[in-house]
């Protein structure tokens, strides 16, 4: 069995497609473990009508995904957000790459369905980054028996927690494959204020990142890290000064984040 583990909160507009794309799957024994956040929407209650078992937890993220696999069934874990569809045969693939390569969890490809300029910008940001040497591979199909001997997510991180468990997971020695089936990320409709936003809650939370893995924090949120692929982004101006636009918002609202979390100790 796989155990499909997806946090939300407030997720009703989103979570209906990500439920009836894992029913899709060509993979058959599948579990849906829905961690809620106390949602004062229809996210339960659309959740609860797909057959997934729903669980009221309110915490941040690392620790809803982590309560969602104590009590998951399944062999194998995927840990979805309410925002992404996955293609048809994404869990088929992750098993048989863990099964026939050996491998102990998989990093799956995600391609962003863009609506909007800004969103557009941000597709052709994660384009930038397909051979960039500071990328990681970024696990989230794992065997479970993995998960658990590393002691899954670090509940002290709100943001980088998936690279942080990556990191671990090989540093133990174990093995993270690809596979070829995407899943489609569903961003909605990008605005400076809802970047803006995003970034200045997330750079709260940076000093905890930052303080355990500050090399790779470095790595990961280089401001500079799209400019390996700068012919790409010539072949779209306009788009080149929109994401510029982009992540000045970004890092001004992180560093206003870091200076709030930094006032608060």
């Amino acid at each position: 069995m796989v155990s499909v583990v997806i946090p939300t909160f407030n997720s009703e507009k989103t979570i209906g497609v990500c439920l009836q794309s894992i029913k899709t799957q060509t993979y058959p024994n599948v579990e849906v473990i829905v961690v809620d956040r106390h949602s004062s929407d229809d996210t339960a209650k659309i959740a609860e009508e797909s057959n997934a078992r729903v669980l009221l937890m309110n915490v941040e993220r690392s620790s809803a995904k982590n309560h969602g696999v104590k009590n998951a069934e399944g062999s194998f874990i995927l840990f979805l957000d309410s925002d992404m569809e996955l293609t048809s045969k994404v869990i088929d693939e992750c098993v048989t790459v863990c099964l026939r390569k050996d491998v102990d969890a998989v990093d799956i490809p995600q391609v962003s369905v863009a609506k909007g300029f800004f969103a557009e910008c941000r597709k052709i940001e994660k384009e930038l980054y397909i051979g960039d040497p500071n990328s990681f591979k970024m696990a989230s199909f794992f065997k479970k028996v993995v998960f658990d001997s590393v002691g899954g997510f670090d509940e002290n991180l709100v943001i980088g927690e998936d690279f942080d468990l990556s990191r671990r997971i090989e540093k133990e020695g174990y093995r993270i494959g690809r596979c070829k089936a995407e899943i489609k990320h569903h961003e909605g409709e990008l605005s400076m204020k809802k970047i803006m936003l995003k970034a200045c809650y997330y750079g709260k939370t940076l000093p905890s990142y930052i303080r355990k893995s500050p090399s790779m924090a470095m790595r990961e949120y280089c401001p500079t890290r799209y400019l390996s692929n700068f012919k790409l982004l010539l072949k779209h101006p306009t788009h080149l000064v929109g994401l510029i636009a982009i992540k000045l918002v970004e890092y001004t609202a992180y560093s206003a984040g870091v200076f709030t979390s930094l006032l608060s100790v």
